[in-house]
């Protein structure tokens, strides 16, 4: 069992837990004031949680329709029905949807209640569930409405992960491979374990420098910008996972075209890639039109098209990129 303190500007800390049988160590990590648990979870993950108190289930929607104000609604409604307070805490379980949109309500009632997250998907363990980012979906794109809750502690129960159907899983490595070029370390080196502890220890790094997104935070979002297009315009067919592998090869054929990275490193990008046999165009059925629409509402776009792009020291923010050499990268994906 490994147990990562993610430590916070203000001098708070809490655990994330990584292993497996870890759901174990749920009901320690319940606040003490807590008397009542709201479990928000979705009816495929078939995971019981026990915390140790009172406990009620609330479920939502399966996919990233879920991800909604409607549910939100829906959510603090029935808390409130049922009688949570602001002394209570509320449990998500399962995937990156369910730790969004659980950790937004936690946020939003009662102007904020605890968060405990029980990460069920490879993503939400190495991403979603780790960091305090919530949000919802709007029409106009992804993740638009949201807030900053850092939950009180997460569970990675690496045996959740053999339930997982093989795309899903495949998924969860999008995001990892992200990882392999923010830090240099080898992951491809180590067993699966040892690389989910060590993204959540290099996230955890970040976010104590920035906890909410202001700087250096910003490159967690590698290969998001086209990724969170291709999910948006494409109806969420494309999982983020599939979505962010496309994004990071684009990301560096940008670079490329930039003239910021060497042909070789565009390489690099790919093989990481393919070794977790992830897609690497983007899909026919999404517009240049469609993609380049859905950028400019990427929430890094304050002043024009904004990437994370790497460069001789790493991936940066890059502001200002023309719309020429988006395109021309754009054609390199297809």
């Amino acid at each position: 069992m490994n147990e990562v303190q993610l430590a916070l500007p203000n001098g708070d800390s809490y655990p994330v837990i990584v292993g497996n049988g870890a759901i174990e160590r749920l009901p320690s990590l319940m606040p003490s004031a807590s008397q009542r648990a709201a479990i928000v979870t979705q009816g495929n993950i078939g995971l019981n949680v026990q915390t140790g108190i009172e406990q009620k289930t609330f479920e939502i929607d399966d996919g990233e329709e879920a991800k909604s104000l409607t549910t939100i609604e829906q959510l603090c409604s029935a808390f409130a029905q049922w009688g949570l307070t602001r002394a209570d805490v509320v449990v998500g379980v399962g995937g990156g949807v369910v730790t969004d949109v659980a950790g937004f309500a936690a946020a939003t009632y009662h102007r904020g209640v605890a968060v405990v997250h029980v990460a069920t998907t490879l993503l939400a363990q190495i991403d979603a569930a780790v960091g305090g980012k919530t949000g919802v979906n709007l029409p106009e794109g992804k993740n638009l409405v949201g807030a900053f809750w850092q939950p009180s502690g997460v569970i990675c129960d690496l045996d959740a992960l053999d339930t997982l159907p093989e795309r899903e899983l495949r998924s969860g490595f999008g995001e990892l491979a992200k990882y392999h070029f923010l830090t240099g370390d080898p992951l491809s080196e180590m067993e699966l374990e040892d690389r989910i502890v060590r993204a959540v220890q290099i996230k955890a790094g970040i976010v104590n420098q920035d906890e909410k997104e202001q700087g250096i935070r910003a490159l967690l979002n590698y290969g998001h910008t086209l990724g969170h297009a291709i999910e948006s315009a494409g109806s969420y067919e494309v999982k983020h996972g599939e979505a962010v592998a496309i994004g990071l090869i684009y990301a560096a054929e940008l670079a490329h075209t930039l003239d910021r990275i060497s042909y070789e490193r565009v390489q690099e990008h790919r093989q990481v890639v393919e070794s977790y046999d992830l897609p690497c165009a983007v899909p026919t059925a999404v517009t240049d039109e469609d993609l380049m629409s859905a950028m400019t509402r990427d929430k890094k776009a304050v002043d024009g098209y904004t990437f994370i792009l790497d460069g001789p020291k790493g991936p940066e923010i890059v502001k200002g990129v023309e719309e020429v050499a988006i395109q021309e990268a754009l054609r390199k994906v297809r």
